[in-house]
């Protein structure tokens, strides 16, 4: 069994890298015990930073918050809440797509880069990350960025830190710049669009002036009702809101026909309701098969469904306006993984194994394969950051960047 070390500080845990460094050791890292994004790590030792732990400043009218790495999400968010404050990127929650338990850290969304669908409004969780405190694998803490949104003194080590997956550090500290939560939020839902219709009009809504919150589509084998559904969301002050979204019907009906079936939810828990189960996927749980999150460009999602679809079982689902697209694969296997990743790439976009059945995810690569010059910058960024490979090895790649710094 491997040995479990959980440092209730940053300097115990500078200490338990410089050892591992001293004898030898590599390192899986983890927070709330859910199960992180990637290829399977096989370490010598495991350190949890879960008790690192607590909010150290929370400014609400600085609209700042600093708070450990090891500090839940839930926690954060109550006390987001007491503020009427939140995080803006709406940090999804893989537990039930993973299955997998535990409790999300701060540290993880950050190391994971998780972002939900007000991504598309506000930016990806690293644009409201402000400043970190890692340490690397030299055993040293650094810390980079600051509580003011205009620290760029040196290397931007915080948008370098944000989705690493530690590899390049263990995160002790994360900085946001957070925001007050809307007064409104209304969701209007058109039915019974096909995948390329949805992407017009999610494209349309977004490309108005009416500050759109959020645009997912929901075809219809995985909605509870025989239609699909096309979102889109809408935040703001009441009149605001009630006026956008009075333009947007018209644009659609326009763009569409006057027959379209346009709906508002003004019911403030349907309309979470909906954008929950966006961000988590939740149609997605329990679900047998391999899941895919796919990035392209929003024109090209129903192409590679279509094109996957007419050679295999699949289901899928669109958020960022079509250019996330969930794809559970139900028959699982290497030969099918192999297609999805083809598919995808002939539209240059991009395809992770988040999570997989039988021994697909054992022989599969998690993340998508890079270009070589990317990932000789890659390599080179973490013999930088850690030059002994302790952290995490093989989980953004099968082959460890030591063995590939070696073989030249």
């Amino acid at each position: 069994m491997k040995k479990l070390e959980k440092p209730k500080s940053e300097d115990a845990l500078c200490d338990l890298v410089k050892n591992a460094i001293g004898n030898k050791q590599t390192l899986k890292i983890i927070g709330g015990g859910t199960r992180p994004i990637g290829n399977a790590v096989v370490a010598d030792s495991v350190i949890n930073t879960s008790a690192i732990k607590g909010v150290s400043i929370f400014e609400p009218g600085a609209l700042t918050l600093v708070a450990n790495a090891g500090t839940s999400l839930e926690e954060i968010q109550k006390l987001l809440a007491t503020e009427n404050q939140h995080l803006p990127f709406e940090p999804a929650d893989y537990r039930g797509l993973l299955g997998t338990k535990g409790n999300s850290t701060i540290g993880g969304v950050v190391a994971g880069g998780v972002s939900g669908p007000r991504r598309i409004q506000v930016g990806a969780m690293r644009d409201t990350l402000i400043g970190v405190r890692f340490v690397n694998g030299e055993g040293v803490a650094i810390k980079n960025g600051g509580r003011v949104m205009k620290n760029v003194t040196g290397y931007d080590l915080v948008k370098l830190m944000a989705g690493s997956h530690g590899t390049l550090g263990i995160l002790t500290e994360v900085a946001f710049k957070v925001l007050p939560m809307v007064e409104k939020s209304n969701t209007l839902l058109v039915r019974g669009l096909s995948d390329v219709d949805a992407t017009i009009v999610m494209s349309k809504a977004l490309g108005s002036p009416y500050d759109i919150a959020g645009a997912a589509h929901t075809p219809a084998q995985n909605t509870k009702n025989s239609y699909a559904v096309t979102s889109i969301r809408v935040e703001g002050f009441e009149k605001s809101v009630a006026y956008r979204l009075s333009q947007l019907k018209e644009i659609i009906a326009q763009e569409m026909g006057s027959s379209i079936i346009i709906d508002v939810e003004t019911n403030a828990k349907k309309s979470s309701d909906i954008w929950k189960s966006i961000r988590d996927v939740t149609p997605f749980h329990n679900a047998k098969g391999a899941v895919w999150k796919i990035s392209v460009k929003p024109t090209d999602g129903a192409k590679v469904v279509n094109a996957l679809s007419a050679i295999m079982q699949v289901k899928s689902l669109y958020d960022w306006g079509g250019g996330l697209v969930w794809l559970l694969v139900e028959e699982d296997t290497i030969t099918n993984a192999e297609i999805v990743r083809k598919t995808v790439g002939n539209v240059k976009g991009h395809a992770t194994l988040m999570r997989a059945e039988n021994d697909t995810v054992l022989k599969i690569e998690a993340f998508h394969p890079q270009a070589k010059r990317l990932a000789n910058l890659s390599n080179q960024l973490r013999a930088q950051f850690d030059p002994h490979g302790i952290f995490n090895p093989q989980l953004m790649e099968k082959t460890s960047t030591r063995t590939m710094l070696e073989a030249g």
